[in-house]
Order: structure tokens, then sequence, then C-alpha cells
């Protein structure tokens, strides 16, 4: 079995140019594969390798000389894999880690509020809570939660544009938003609060939180919650689907391009 990390972490990184390299020479050493974003806003991606050559890699990140303590509340999520879920290490230099595209969104100054998986249920049971799937198209289809709001985008950067047709700050007061592993939702939290949204919650950890802490018998989530991976997808208590590859990409040029759509 590989462990499999989902991270990333919101953190001021002006430098992150000349990060590239190194990361990717530290990636090497621990012969590790996936792939890693940096641009001056943080850094995200997944990645897989042993459990040695995973803990050692995180603790560099938080830790080491290479980004000097700037990544010590990295968000993490650790995950098994039978087979190895990539094929090659990249690590790519971004205008942002997951794209928007709106100069008042930063979520290093402002984001919402934070909901952990065992409060998430009655969160959005809540009469007066609208909740909002911030996923693109194809992975809602595979599965979401009861009543969640579908965009219908097919890339994060069209969210925005999902919020100015649909939303309306006065009569929309209360919203909570979830995505794969935590970062969508976060981003699109610190958008929604600069744009005049007042009370905004994000699922802490994301799905892959929730499917690992919630036990199926409790949980409100239906259906499979894609990964960008050969894995596919996962379950309740983070296990690979066996139900949900027939008709999507199975090859690492085809999960490329998913997650670059998704920027997560």
């Amino acid at each position: 079995m590989y462990k499999v990390a989902a991270l990333y972490q919101f953190a001021s990184l002006p430098d992150f140019r000349q990060l590239q390299a190194p990361l990717r020479v530290l990636c090497d050493q621990f012969c590790i594969k996936g792939s890693l974003l940096l641009a001056d806003e943080g850094i995200n991606g997944t990645i897989a390798g042993n459990d040695a050559e995973i803990e050692a890699l995180v603790r560099e990140l938080e830790s080491g000389v290479l980004f000097s303590g700037r990544l010590n509340n990295l968000e993490l999520k650790y995950s098994r894999a039978s087979l190895m879920p990539f094929l090659h290490m990249k690590v790519r230099l971004k205008k942002e880690i997951v794209t928007l595209g709106d100069p008042l969104t930063d979520p290093n100054k402002l984001v919402g509020t934070y909901v952990e998986p065992a409060d998430w249920n009655a969160l959005i049971a809540a009469e007066d809570t609208l909740v909002i799937d911030t996923r693109n198209a194809f992975e809602v289809a595979m599965g979401t939660f009861e009543g969640a709001v579908d965009p219908q985008i097919a890339s994060f950067g069209q969210f925005k544009d999902f919020v100015t047709r649909t939303l309306d700050p006065a009569k929309h007061t209360k919203i909570a938003m979830f995505c794969t592993g935590g970062i969508r939702c976060e981003k699109a939290s610190s958008y929604m609060l600069a744009h005049g949204f007042t009370e905004v919650y994000h699922l802490k950890g994301g799905i892959l939180q929730y499917l690992e802490d919630i036990p199926e018998s409790e949980s409100l989530w239906r259906g499979e919650c894609f990964v960008f991976d050969q894995r596919v997808a996962l379950g309740h208590g983070l296990k690979e689907s066996e139900t949900v590859k027939d008709g999507l990409p199975i090859n690492s040029e085809d999960f490329a391009l998913t997650r670059e759509a998704a920027d997560e």
C-alpha cells in the first residue's frame, strides 16, 4: 500500500519560482511521485510514496530550510492506494494554486468560518443554510451532499460567474460550501466575503476529511468522491471505489488534464 498525501496551504511565497527546482530535488530524493503547484499565494498538490518517504517530505515542507517555517499550517489529508497512483513527479509554477482570477480574493487575508466534519451535518440541515458544491460538474455527478446546489461549472474559474449570476448577498445570508480537500471552498469563501456576503462557512479538510471522520450510518454524503489520480474515486472510510471507473479517464495524461481543470 502506498501513502497518498493531499496537501495545501495559503501562504506568502514571493520566491516561489526559486523554490521549484530544490523542491523537485527533494521529491526525487525521497522517491515521491505526484504533482505539486507553487504560486505566490502558497502550495497545493497530491503526492504518493511509502510511509517513511511521505513523512520525511512533509517534515521538510513544514520545518525544513527550504520554506523556512512558512508552511507550518499545512492542510494534510492522508489516504491509501493499492498501486502507485502517479507515473511521474511534477512541480509546476502557477499564478494561483487554485485559479479564480479575482484580484480582490486573498485567502491569506480573509476566509470564511471553518466547520469541522463533526459539525457539518447540523449546519447543512438547517433551513436557512444554502449549501453549495464548489467542484466541477463531472465531480458533482459522481457524488455530493444531499440538497447541495450544483453550480454546473467546467472549471473553478467559473465559480465567480455562478455567484454573480445566481446569488445575492441580501438574500443569501448564510452559505456553506465544500470541495474535495478544502482548498477550492476556502478560496471561494474569501471571494464571497470580498464581494459582500457576510456569513460564509466551509468544510475543513473537505469531503475527504468528512468521509474519513463520519460513519457511513450518519453520513449525508451520497455517491463517490472523485480524486485526481488513478484511483478515480473514494468512498466512506476513504476506500478505493470499485464501481465508478467505467467511462472515466484512467490514464495519467487524462488525470493531469482533469486536475489542471479543477486546480485541486
